[in-house]
């Protein structure tokens, strides 16, 4: 028989063996926080956005409280832009960002470690709001104007656009860098000739203008609305939010006014319900990732580099290595066309 001390060697060797065995067999947990999970033992997940109806499948699921079913306790919070949203993301303080392609084009150029996992919706239906005394009929008309927009928001891309279609350039207007809720007040004030901003302030514009307010459509710049991810973010966190935005989708499209009351909701008093009614159903929804998109993505990125001197690759090949398409190709395949 073993002496006492060899069998006590023995019996914690096996204890400690049984232990590492049934921690390797549990399944392990998606990839939260590192300071704990969230309700009920279901792992945390932080979600930041900015556009409500961009990122309408997102604010649907956390209103109608659809993350339980894929095991997640989420957190969703809201950025002022795109922008904001995209340097929480990279700053740690989310695992993932509801944010606008121009957003995710620069950080990229910069040589940010980030994921796009998804391509969430799409919206064309712009705007440049101006004043009837300052007689612009056309975007021809803005050259030696003063224009306010956010920059560094996809609001600025589609303001190129605007410039473009009538041959001109930012060179031939002054650009004035205003939050997305100051372009209404300068307008009205008469310290900008037109501006740009969210479509969620379109209608204050008009009902600070009145009789004043003039606008010019564009829908020649189509945005999109992307779900990105850091660089600490597992493939199964990006897959659990993925299959419950799916399932939000599916929501919004067998009950559109269900949807915009969970959005309005969700929104906690920032969006008015006529707004949501108006332009929620002028977004197009549906998580995808195809060739359109890294196209896209390099003709913004061209911009960017021209317009702002930023550094990086803006070739389609280098832009389309910051796609991840594993979580979206893991719920549904047929969603993802890129090669």
């Amino acid at each position: 028989m073993p002496r006492p001390r060899v069998a006590v060697a023995l019996l914690v060797a096996a204890l400690l063996s049984t232990l590492v065995a049934a921690c390797a067999d549990a399944p392990g947990p998606v990839n939260g926080p590192p300071n704990g999970g969230g309700k009920g033992g279901r792992p945390a997940v932080s979600v930041v956005g900015s556009d409500h109806l961009g990122g309408a499948p997102v604010h649907v699921a956390h209103e109608h409280g659809l993350w339980a079913a894929e095991g997640i306790d989420a957190t969703v919070t809201t950025q002022p832009t795109g922008r904001d949203a995209l340097n929480a993301v990279l700053g740690g303080q989310a695992q993932l960002g509801i944010v606008g392609d121009l957003p995710a084009v620069t950080a990229a150029l910069g040589g940010r470690d980030l994921r796009i996992i998804a391509d969430l919706s799409r919206f064309s239906d712009w705007r440049l709001l101006t004043r009837t005394d300052r007689a612009i009929t056309d975007f021809a008309a803005l050259k030696g104007r003063k224009v306010g927009v956010p920059q560094g928001t996809n609001v600025e891309y589609a303001l190129s656009r605007m410039l473009d279609s009538a041959q001109l350039t930012a060179a031939d207007v002054t650009v004035v860098n205003l939050a997305p809720n100051q372009v209404t007040s300068a307008l009205a004030r008469g310290d900008i000739d037109a501006g740009l901003t969210f479509p969620s302030f379109y209608e204050a514009a008009r009902t600070a203008l009145g009789e004043r307010y003039a606008e010019l459509p564009f829908t020649g710049y189509t945005a999109r609305t992307l779900l990105v991810a850091g660089p600490k973010t597992s493939d199964e966190t990006s897959a659990a939010v993925l299959r419950t935005v799916l399932r939000a989708q599916r929501e919004i499209a067998d009950d559109p006014a269900r949807a915009r009351k969970a959005v309005v909701a969700q929104s906690k008093g920032a969006l008015q319900a006529g707004y949501v009614d108006a332009y929620q159903p002028r977004y197009t929804y549906g998580a995808t990732l195809s060739p359109d998109l890294p196209d896209q993505l390099a003709e913004e990125a061209a911009w960017a580099k021209a317009a702002q001197g930023l550094p990086g690759a803006a070739d389609r090949a280098s832009l389309q290595r910051y796609l991840n398409p594993g979580p979206l190709t893991a719920v549904d395949p047929a969603a993802v066309t890129v090669r």
